[in-house]
């Protein structure tokens, strides 16, 4: 029987979501919980392969047990395996065989916090990532307009990244301002059927420089029509991104 899992993580003591050998994951954690409940179970699929210490709010596995196990006791079963590694199982769900994870996914959205603050963040250290200048959030919201919809982003892909084409179509970029302890925070967030690999990271860093007024807010269309990257702005560190929810055709956990 197929199952959904929804599992919230935090990435920091994790090379990443995808099992690799002699390197802890998200994965391996996950797989080592359920063979507790049945030592046969095959391995896991997610619906995006986060980096080393890239966080999840909502990521989304599909795994075949021998079974069908009540949603709320598999959750618990595996939660209570999991411990105390800084992973948790949301819900768990029965799913059609032909789920896929990965496949079946219309939408990933994923959100990246960047507090500004002279002081260093104590109780998010490793939640957010932390600059210590002023940044406009009126200027970010400007460049960040021109990077909605489908286009080449050949500049804000990671060398090494195996997609087959870099087009992809963006369907939000927001820049959202509020009141931190001490300072402000900067919620980007970015909603597409799929990314690149370091795609969000990538515009984030680079409004970034936008909103320090090391950019102009039109330098950030120039780089995207560059195809080129060398013209992306810095990267942003891991620790701010979160892989916040993917949607399907019917939501497994039925919740709309």
């Amino acid at each position: 029987m197929r199952h959904a899992l929804k599992i919230e993580y935090h990435g920091g003591p994790f090379s990443g979501w995808q099992r690799q050998k002699g390197h802890p994951s998200v994965q391996q954690a996950v797989e080592e919980a359920l063979r507790k409940l049945q030592p046969d179970a095959p391995g896991i699929a997610a619906a995006g392969r986060t980096d080393a210490g890239v966080h999840a709010l909502a990521q989304v596995a599909h795994c075949d047990l021998n079974r069908e196990w009540d949603p709320f006791r598999l959750a618990e079963a595996l939660n209570y395996h999991l411990r105390p590694q800084p992973v948790a199982i949301l819900a768990a769900a029965p799913v059609e065989e032909d789920f896929h994870a990965r496949f079946s996914a219309t939408e990933r959205r994923y959100l990246f916090r960047l507090v500004c603050r002279r002081a260093p963040v104590t109780h998010e250290k490793g939640l957010v990532w932390q600059v210590p200048h002023a940044l406009d959030g009126a200027a970010m919201r400007e460049a960040a307009q021109c990077l909605v919809g489908r286009h080449d982003f050949t500049t804000f892909r990671a060398s090494q990244c195996q997609a087959d084409s870099p087009v992809r179509t963006l369907d939000e970029v927001t820049v959202e301002e509020t009141d931190y302890p001490g300072g402000r925070e900067f919620r980007f967030r970015l909603r597409a059927r799929s990314f690149l690999h370091n795609q969000v990271r990538s515009i984030v860093g680079t409004l970034e420089r936008v909103g320090a007024g090391a950019w102009p807010p039109e330098q950030v269309r120039e780089a995207l029509e560059a195809r080129d990257r060398a013209a992306c702005g810095p990267v942003a560190p891991p620790q701010g991104l979160y892989l916040a929810g993917v949607s399907y055709p019917r939501d497994p956990f039925g919740q709309g």
